[in-house]
């Protein structure tokens, strides 16, 4: 796990080297443990009207994602979670004490989704 003991713009740059170097190592694992064999598999259209829901991790945090279909499989509501969302608080806290020109360096350090939709 990336730590540091600093907040600074500098420290959350150094975290996601450390982040990105790690998701290299932990992938090269993963493909060396996988089985032989198929990698997918058709899946048959459930009848009715259904709800799902699945949850992902992203690289600013975990993604939420809920659809509700009608009986003919069409997409009657559809609600998605970026955890933006969640870190707009964060950025509030690290401003504070700091002068404005400041602002846009901090903000950009985050990197956080306007829209919350850019999963």
């Amino acid at each position: 796990m990336a730590l540091h003991q600093v907040g600074d713009v500098a420290a959350r740059v150094f975290v996601r080297f450390e982040e990105v170097f790690e998701s290299i190592r932990l992938l090269r694992e993963i493909v060396s443990r996988l089985p032989t064999g198929e990698v997918a598999m058709a899946l048959e259209p459930r009848q009715g009207p259904s709800m799902g829901a699945g949850w992902v991790e992203g690289w600013r945090g975990p993604i939420f994602a809920a659809l509700e279909y009608d009986g003919d499989g069409k997409i009657v509501s559809c609600h998605c979670h970026d955890p933006s969302w969640q870190n707009w608080p964060a950025l509030e806290h690290a401003i504070l004490g700091n002068i404005v020109p400041d602002f846009p360096l901090i903000n950009k350090s985050f990197n956080l989704s306007y829209s919350g939709q850019d999963l």
